[in-house]
């Protein structure tokens, strides 16, 4: 992008967020009420709205998408930093509902602005071109699903923020040999670096939940270097913490075959047998699963040396041959 353009997008208004009084209105006109089933809590500060796309870095030239816009309080303050929003909606009331509510506050957003009413988790395409950032209030049920789903299907996002439950903010930035170290933390960094980006009051979301929400910034990076799939290391990772209080050599017995069998692995890819799943970085379990494709060691059993004839005697023993 030009800095011409990008002084156009910085001069763009600012649209008219939604606070307290217009979700709650916007809600009673569509006879909707926040579900539990579906996770939502409709955020109802414009101020939270404007932290969090100061804090997704959102670029002039972004395309943002967003997964559970609902009555579309993020949806807008993105608006008015990138450059094309896509938002992915399940609710069909909400989802009919939120080209309108666009149209009315950012006028110009309808070339910039696409809505898939479908769910995330089966969504493998989005119209338009590839997005560059995932920014999103995400359903606490099924927030860690939905993040680990878009990275995979969408290889173009290159910086995340989501907001999600606190304790799973906690888990998902969490380093390894922390107390809340576990699959979430090491699928995350498959994909991207992972750090906490602050934490949310209950106060500013309708209804409020019972817990603080935390956001979570990721950026892109390479997944690590191995010969196994990301399957194949996500199998490693779920054994691994499927019996999280047992070492390695015993969590690993029921993937690999063996108790046996599974040191011999942990042994060949440089991991301690007796180490607990915690401990481990996510290219540690990438060596784990690519050892398991290694041929197991076979003993070379020594082969007895041929006797060699001595040269001083060969001319009288082949004289002795002839007739």
């Amino acid at each position: 992008m030009t800095r011409a353009a990008e002084r156009a997008c910085d001069a763009r208004p600012e649209p008219a967020l939604l606070g307290p009084a217009e979700v709650r209105a916007l809600a009673e006109r569509l006879g909707v009420r926040p579900t539990k089933q579906l996770g939502q809590n409709f955020v109802i500060d414009p101020n939270t709205i404007r932290r969090i796309v100061r804090a997704a870095r959102v670029r002039p030239d972004d395309v943002v998408v967003e997964v559970g816009p609902g009555l579309g309080s993020l949806t807008l303050g993105l608006l008015g930093a990138a450059d094309r929003v896509v938002a992915v909606e399940i609710d069909r009331v909400l989802a009919a509902a939120l080209p309108e509510t666009i149209t009315e506050r950012v006028p110009d957003a309808a070339q910039r602005f696409a809505l898939v009413q479908a769910d995330a988790l089966r969504i493998t395409e989005l119209p338009g071109l590839a997005p560059t950032a995932l920014v999103a209030n995400l359903p606490y049920n099924v927030a860690v699903p939905v993040l680990l789903h878009m990275l995979e299907h969408f290889p173009s996002l290159e910086r995340v923020l989501v907001m999600v439950q606190g304790e799973v903010a906690d888990r998902l930035a969490a380093e390894p040999g922390g107390r809340v170290y576990g699959v979430p933390s090491v699928k995350a960094r498959w994909y991207a670096s992972v750090r906490r980006a602050g934490s949310i009051g209950k106060n500013v979301f309708w209804p409020a939940p019972h817990v603080e929400s935390g956001l979570v910034a990721l950026e892109r990076r390479q997944p690590p270097t191995t010969q196994a799939s990301r399957a194949e290391v996500f199998a490693v990772i779920d054994a691994a913490f499927a019996q999280r209080r047992k070492t390695l050599r015993a969590a690993l017995s029921g993937w690999a075959g063996s108790a046996a069998r599974a040191e011999e692995i942990l042994r060949r890819a440089g991991v301690d047998p007796a180490a607990r799943g915690e401990a481990l970085a996510v290219d540690q379990y990438a060596a784990i699963a690519e050892a398991a494709h290694a041929r197991p060691e076979q003993p070379h059993p020594e082969q007895p040396r041929p006797e060699q004839p001595d040269p001083e005697q060969q001319p009288e023993q082949e004289q002795e041959q002839q007739p």
